[in-house]
Formats: structure tokens, C-alpha cells, sequence
């Protein structure tokens, strides 16, 4: 599997999901939390370009604006940020290698909330050792232990490690 947007987003959430991500393990597709973000990505920003696809990245939405390019990464909440950024931040890298110059934003509609994101070479430098990491957990045959954090409660994942 390749290095993609949503395993930079789980890195920053939790080292046992980038792993299991990687072997297609997939999270409960019955979770509430799951079917709650799908719902939102489906009904918001309709009068934007949606699942953008470009190489092994998929941002959310094209932001139409007259002035330059911005992509956008619909979440249905900042509670994650970090990792929200994360992902965006990979995905305005991806598009730098291409020579493609996009500024990002993080879009909470539910919090009626915007954070601009924009690609900084301390921000790629990030980018850079959190790959390095991903690839070594992604090689391990056994996945990192559990490490309880605030996230594990609305884990589609939990039953893999409190089963």
C-alpha cells in the first residue's frame, strides 16, 4: 500500500489504525461516527467540485474561487485537527511535486468553521519524518501495541483492541 492523505491522517491519531489501514483492514462500517462524517461529506459544499483525484490523493472539494486554487478537506469535526491537517497538508505536497501550487482549507461545516492551511518547508519537513514512520509500521508484522488515548472511545477500530 502506498503512503496516502488518510494513513497521514491516522498517524496523527493513532499508530495501530496507519497498520491495520495498511493491511485493508477496515474499520466498523456500522459505526455511528462513520455513517455521521459519509452523511456530511455527501450533503455539504454542493456547489463544489467533490472527490478530486489526483495520483494516489482524493481531497474532498475544489473551492471555486477566482484568484487561485484551493482544496478543501470536509470534516465533521475540529476535534481532530492535527490530523486534519495532516492529510490536507499532504495532499497540497502532492500537488507541489506536480508543480501545482494550491492553498488548502479544513472545513468543519457543522461548526460553521474554516482554517486556511497553507504548505510551509518546516511543514514538509513534518511530512517527510512522519512517512519515514508510516513505512517502518507499515513493514512490521505485527501491529503496535494499544496505546489508550482520547480517540479510542469513537473508534470504528476498537473492537480489533478491546475486543
Amino acid at each position: 500500500m502506498e503512503i496516502n492523505g488518510t494513513l497521514m491522517w491516522y498517524y496523527k491519531i493513532c499508530k495501530r489504525e496507519v497498520w491495520m489501514m495498511s493491511r485493508n483492514i477496515v474499520p466498523d462500517q456500522k459505526d455511528t461516527n462513520i455513517d455521521i462524517g459519509r452523511f456530511i461529506h455527501e450533503t455539504v459544499y454542493k456547489r463544489n467540485k467533490k472527490e478530486i483525484e489526483f495520483g494516489n490523493v482524493k481531497f474532498d472539494v475544489l473551492v471555486n474561487t477566482k484568484d487561485e486554487l484551493v482544496i478543501g478537506e470536509t470534516k465533521k469535526t475540529s476535534k481532530f485537527q492535527d490530523a486534519s491537517q495532516m492529510q490536507l497538508l499532504y495532499y497540497l505536497r502532492e500537488l507541489k511535486k506536480a508543480d501545482i501550487n494550491a492553498k488548502g482549507v479544513l472545513l468543519y461545516p457543522e461548526e460553521r468553521k474554516r482554517i486556511e492551511v497553507e504548505l510551509t518547508e518546516e511543514n514538509i519537513s513534518v511530512l517527510e519524518e512522519a512517512e519515514r514512520e508510516i513505512k517502518i509500521i507499515m513493514s512490521n508484522e505485527i501491529p503496535p501495541p494499544v496505546i489508550k488515548n482520547k480517540y479510542c472511545r469513537s473508534c470504528g477500530y476498537r473492537e480489533y483492541c478491546y475486543a
